[in-house]
């Protein structure tokens, strides 16, 4: 009884990552710009020290965050 609760339990889980990948493909990149954003605000909200290739990827993230608002 508890080994088929056990399996119905992981069988929910893996619906709802194969929904969460199924999103993730469709979503668009002006979501996935957004998101990317939101991470990057909350490591510097947090104090996060960011090595020298994240501090490149901040300089290119800015760059592109330049053209896009100039578009």
């Amino acid at each position: 009884m508890v080994d088929s609760r056990m399996k119905a339990y992981r069988q929910r889980w893996q619906a709802v990552e194969e929904v969460e990948r199924q999103e993730q493909r469709a979503a668009s990149i002006a979501t996935r710009w957004q998101q990317l954003n939101a991470i990057l605000r909350l490591a510097i909200g947090l104090g996060l020290k960011l090595d020298q290739e994240d501090r490149e990827g901040m300089v290119v993230h800015q760059r592109w965050a330049r053209l896009k608002g100039a578009g």
